[in-house]
């Protein structure tokens, strides 16, 4: 890391002790935990945190703050004989050229927890997150504590009530700038309710874990033996509850995910996302679009590689892709231009929305909206997942909430219906409070319900009566189906346009580049609503 710090040999004038106190009180912090607790560090296969930022951010960038925090220890003359310093190190630097907040806590002094000072640089308030409020600057959390300890009721003579140091000014952040947070060890309690207060969160598969509490008290509390791997690892905390939207092989994979999403995002709620230089062009056609839905309309197919063959190459980047996937919600550009993309995905429950796709539908929207990036639904779904599980799981509430969210939209929204859009999951699609753009290609359909369960529920009796109830029903089916073509919609002006898939990205280019103009004359004086956790 580069080191601002005057050199000596650079000037011939003596040294007054103070430069000299403050050189000494710098080299400890650097020297962190002490040479055997960063050992310990790298054998469990984790940087320490200075080593972090440094390789997360542009060379020679980062400004340390509070670089002489900590706890001295003083002879009887009341001379410094040594410095521990704060388990917390925080500052400025710069990310692919653009400034951002950052901070992280020293797992080699004491674990990163808090160690009591009046004002705390970072870890769940403190000055890092001001920072970041003040300047409207991208702030980045590089988690590796466990929060709270009892052993600092000894030191306070008391035991402070909940929300001593809380979240008010994280929860705020998130309708200002973008907040990214790295779980990079194990988090627990503060830390890891931080984490969660992202709009982007990535941690490291085998060398992080991420809970509300970890195994011991699990033990005590339930009485149960488990690993922190078991608790909180990414197969739990990543791929089954989406706690954090994405996991990373290494840490280095996860650093670049953070500026690969910082990429998309402007730097704070009143400005634009930026837009870069493109070669991919906007007349491109792909002739692959014209099969890629089969013909049988039960049949599966790969949306990921509609998507890709759509938006600007090499662009997509999606955002929890191994949970709730039956939706997949990634950032992509057109023509340069950031855009959201939500593709319902045929491979999974038949792209119908459950409760975990709802919640990571709901979230990417509100992130969306929150930093004026338009939105493009690539529409394949046939409701609401139903059953037992769906039921128990409140996949109803849960899918009403996207419905609402998509409602309350701001941003502009295209809807591109690629084959099914029914139900109360279509509406979450589409927003009637803004212009209400509908684009079809000719195998899309729509309604209540699909045409085979809609006849079977409305006509029950009939073809219960009827000689051949199986024969009945098929005809009931086919004269429904007949009028159900998209091109009977069009008539009636119900859809705005059927279009041939393959200019579907000429036209997405086109309604993207009056959206960002309509964007940039649209911006308020005030932040958006943010993103709830």
């Amino acid at each position: 890391m580069h080191d601002r710090d005057v050199k000596p040999g650079e000037s011939d004038a003596p040294v007054p002790p103070a430069i000299e106190e403050i050189r000494y009180r710098r080299d400890a912090a650097k020297r962190m935990g002490g040479e055997e607790a960063v050992s310990r560090q790298h054998a469990n296969g984790r940087l320490t945190v200075r080593e972090r930022i440094e390789r997360l951010t542009d060379a020679s960038s980062f400004r340390e703050v509070g670089t002489l925090t900590g706890s001295g220890e003083y002879d009887e003359n009341h001379r410094l004989v040594s410095v521990k310093p704060a388990p917390y190190v925080a500052g400025t630097a710069r990310i692919d050229g653009r400034p951002v907040a950052i901070g992280g806590e020293d797992f080699t002094v004491r674990g990163g927890t808090s160690f009591g000072a009046l004002r705390r640089k970072g870890g769940q308030g403190g000055f890092i997150e001001d920072l970041a409020h003040h300047y409207k600057i991208p702030l980045v959390n590089l988690i590796d504590g466990a929060g709270g300890t009892v052993t600092s009721v000894k030191r306070r003579g008391y035991i402070a009530f909940p929300g001593v140091d809380g979240f008010e000014r994280s929860v705020q952040l998130l309708g200002e700038v973008p907040v990214v947070s790295a779980v990079m060890g194990t988090a627990a309690g503060g830390p890891a309710g931080r984490a969660i207060l992202s709009h982007f969160s990535v941690m490291v598969r085998g060398t992080s874990q991420v809970f509300a509490a970890g195994p011991p008290v699990v033990k005590r509390s339930l009485g149960k033996d488990i690993d922190k791997e078991a608790l909180g690892g990414a197969a739990i905390a990543v791929d089954k509850a989406g706690t954090i939207h994405n996991a990373a092989d290494s840490e280095d994979e996860a650093f670049a995910q953070i500026r690969r999403f910082l990429s998309y995002m402007p730097q704070n709620a009143w400005e634009m996302a930026p837009s870069v230089d493109c070669d991919d062009p906007v007349d491109r056609c792909e002739d692959a679009l014209l099969d890629i839905v089969p013909a049988q309309r039960t049949r599966p197919y790969a949306m990921h590689d509609l998507v890709s063959l759509v938006f600007d190459r090499g662009s997509l980047f999606e955002i929890q892709p191994t949970h709730g996937r039956s939706v997949i919600t990634t950032l992509a550009r057109l023509d340069g231009r950031p855009v959201g993309v939500i593709a319902n995905n045929p491979k999974v429950y038949s792209g119908a929305m459950d409760a975990a796709s709802a919640r990571k539908q709901i979230h990417f929207m509100e992130l969306c909206d929150a930093f004026h990036i338009p939105l493009v639904f690539l529409v394949d779904v046939p409701g609401f997942m139903v059953g037992l599980k769906a039921e128990q799981e409140a996949t109803l509430r849960e899918g009403m909430r996207a419905v609402y969210v998509a409602g309350q939209l701001t941003v502009p929204t295209i809807t591109v219906v690629i084959r099914k859009c029914y139900g109360m999951a279509g509406m979450a699609t589409c927003n009637k409070n803004d212009i209400d753009l509908k684009i079809a290609w000719p195998s899309g359909e729509w309604g209540s319900l699909p045409v085979e369960g809609g006849v079977a529920a409305a006509f029950r009796r009939e073809i219960a009566a009827a000689p051949d109830p199986k024969a009945r029903e098929a005809e009931l089916e086919a004269e429904l189906r007949a009028l159900a073509s998209p091109f009977r919609t069009a008539e009636a002006f119900a859809v705005e346009e059927i279009i041939d898939p393959r200019e579907t990205r000429p036209v997405l280019c086109d309604y993207i580049a009056l959206a960002q103009t309509r964007l940039k004359t649209g911006l308020g004086p005030k932040a958006k609503f943010g993103v709830s956790p």
